[in-house]
C-alpha cells in the first residue's frame, strides 16, 4: 500500500510554524492542496506508486495556504500548490507564489486554454458553470445563453450565489472578456433585477431552490448536481429529477468553465519531484480519478468519465485561456459592487 502524509491545517494552526513538513528529500513531495475531496487520496496513491515518490499534504483554504507559504518565506518547504478556480490561482500568482515550469508532457497533453502562457500554473480539471431549470415551469429553449438570465421575462425567477463566491466572480470575468466592462455590468445589473432570492447558500441551494419550486433558474457547478442525482438519500434524488441542465452558449463561445489547478512553489525544495507531480496530473490515470472521483470533467480528450457525464454528450466549451478569468477579477468584484449584487 503506498502512503501520502496528510495534515489539516485550520486557521489556528497554520501559525504554529512549519516543523510537520519540513526539509528536502529526494523521495518526497509536499502539496499545499485546497482540495477538500478524499477522491484526491486516490491521486497521491497512484502517483507514488508509478514513481516512489511519497506525497506529503498540507490542507487549508487557498487564501490560507498562501498567507502561509508567505510567511514561510525562503524556509516553505512547500513544492506544489494546488486550488480550485482561476481566481484563486491568479491571487497566488500575483503573490509571486508559483514559478515557471517548461514542460513538454504538460504542452502536450493539456489544451492552450489550461496552461497560464507563462507557465506559472496550469489546468488539470474542469468544471462547468451550468444552468439549471425546473422541468415543470420552464422550457429549456427559452434559456440557452447566460445572457438570457438578464432578460426582463426571468423577473424573479433566477436563484444565484453571492458576489463574493469565486465562482460567480470568474463568471463575470469571462462576460467582460467576450462583452466589455460595460456589457458585463448591464448583464449583471439585470441578473440582480431577476433574483428571486438575495443570494444564499451554496451551489447546492441553488439547485434545490430550483427542485422546489422556489425559483425557475439557478447556476451552479455541474457537480453539484450530479452529487444530488447520485446521493445515498432518496429525497436528493428525487429533488435532482426535477432540475434539468443546460450547457449554455451552444452556438456561440460555449459553456464557461473553471478549473482544478496547481503550480511548482518559487523556491520548492523538490522541484524535479513537483514537476513529475504536475506531469502526472496530466496522464489519463490521474484525469480518470478526477472525472470518476469527484465528477469534474477532464481536460485531457478521451479519457474516460462517469458514466452521467458520458450521458451528457459532447459540447463546446469557452476555450479562453483561463488566466483571464483572474486578471478580470478585480473589476468582476467592482461590477458586482456597483449593481448591488451582495
Amino acid at each position: 500500500m503506498s502512503k501520502c502524509y496528510r495534515l489539516a491545517v485550520p486557521m489556528v494552526a497554520a501559525l504554529i510554524g512549519v516543523s510537520a513538513v519540513s526539509g528536502a528529500s529526494a523521495a518526497e513531495v509536499n502539496l499545499y492542496t485546497a482540495r477538500h475531496y478524499d477522491s484526491d487520496e486516490r491521486l497521491y496513491e497512484a502517483f507514488t506508486e508509478r514513481t516512489g515518490i511519497e506525497v506529503r499534504v498540507m490542507e487549508g483554504d487557498s487564501d490560507q495556504l498562501i498567507q502561509r507559504i508567505l510567511r514561510e518565506g525562503e524556509a516553505s518547504p512547500a513544492d506544489v500548490m494546488m486550488t480550485v478556480d482561476a481566481g484563486r490561482l491568479w491571487r497566488a500568482e500575483e503573490e509571486g507564489i508559483f514559478q515557471s515550469v517548461d514542460s513538454d508532457t504538460l504542452a502536450e497533453r493539456l489544451p492552450d486554454s489550461m496552461r497560464h502562457p507563462d507557465g506559472l500554473w496550469y489546468g488539470f480539471s474542469q468544471r462547468v458553470r451550468a444552468i439549471f431549470y425546473n422541468r415543470e415551469r420552464l422550457d429549456p429553449a427559452e434559456v440557452q445563453r447566460y445572457e438570457d438570465l438578464a432578460d426582463p421575462r426571468f423577473e424573479g425567477e433566477v436563484c444565484i450565489r453571492s458576489s463574493n463566491n469565486i465562482y460567480n466572480q470568474s463568471l463575470l470575468a469571462s462576460m467582460i472578456h467576450h462583452h466589455g466592462a460595460d456589457g458585463a455590468e448591464e448583464w449583471a445589473a439585470g441578473v440582480v433585477e431577476n433574483f428571486a432570492r438575495q443570494p444564499q447558500g451554496g451551489d447546492t441551494d441553488q439547485i434545490l431552490g430550483v427542485a422546489s419550486g422556489e425559483c425557475s433558474l439557478a447556476v451552479a457547478n455541474h457537480y453539484y448536481y450530479v452529487r444530488l442525482l447520485k446521493s445515498d438519500d432518496p429525497e436528493d434524488r428525487a429533488m435532482a429529477r426535477n432540475v434539468g441542465v443546460i450547457f449554455p452558449n451552444q452556438d456561440g463561445r460555449g459553456a464557461h468553465v473553471n478549473v482544478g489547478g496547481a503550480g511548482v512553489v518559487e523556491g520548492a525544495p523538490n522541484r524535479e519531484n513537483a514537476v513529475r507531480f504536475l506531469e502526472f496530473l496530466a496522464s489519463d490515470e490521474a484525469q480518470e480519478i478526477f472525472a470518476s472521483g469527484n465528477n469534474e470533467f477532464p481536460v485531457v480528450e478521451g479519457v474516460l468519465m462517469d458514466p452521467v457525464l458520458e450521458s451528457w454528450g459532447n459540447f463546446r466549451v469557452d476555450d479562453l485561456n483561463i488566466s483571464v478569468l483572474g486578471e478580470n477579477n478585480p473589476e468582476a468584484v467592482r461590477i458586482f459592487d456597483r449593481v448591488g449584487w451582495r
